[in-house]
């Protein structure tokens, strides 16, 4: 199991883990209210999706004891595409795009993307129709529709 970890971790795949060891890891980095949905680890460094944004840690050095971390709202993600694995040694991948700005003013949206690969193993439908129907209620939202 762990020798199957570090191969998909150096291949750039990350493995889901459990909120429990989530949570006793991050949540020191949680504002109140805010709770771990799913988190997924590259060897050191994770992806956790709480119910207010996407946490990127990076733990850096030869102890891990230097943490990056960085967030991505889920208020501003605004289209999500997936790509499943294919029959030989493909991975699954999902590109989101994100508003980088602040202030959602006409002629000043700047986006950014941002692309998770996962194990072939993984199902990340539920991941995708999540992110999916985030990106179409924000969608909503921003144009005075919902």
């Amino acid at each position: 199991m762990v020798f199957g970890n570090l191969l998909q971790g150096i291949a750039g795949n990350f493995s889901e883990q459990n909120r429990e060891t989530l949570l006793k890891e991050y949540g020191q980095y949680l504002l109140e209210g805010e709770e771990i949905q799913s988190g997924y680890k590259l060897i050191r460094d994770s992806i956790i999706f709480t119910n207010i944004r996407i946490i990127f840690t990076d733990k850096q050095g030869v102890t891990g004891q230097k943490v990056s971390i960085k967030s991505i709202f889920l208020m501003t993600i605004v289209n999500v595409e997936m790509e499943t694995a294919g029959a030989g040694i493909d991975d699954s991948e999902i590109t989101i795009t994100y508003l980088d700005n602040v202030f959602l003013k006409a002629h000043t949206e700047h986006s950014l993307t941002h692309q998770f690969e996962f194990p072939k193993k993984t199902d990340i439908i539920p991941l995708y129709t999540y992110l999916f129907n985030l990106a179409y209620q924000n969608r909503l939202r921003i144009n005075g529709l919902d």
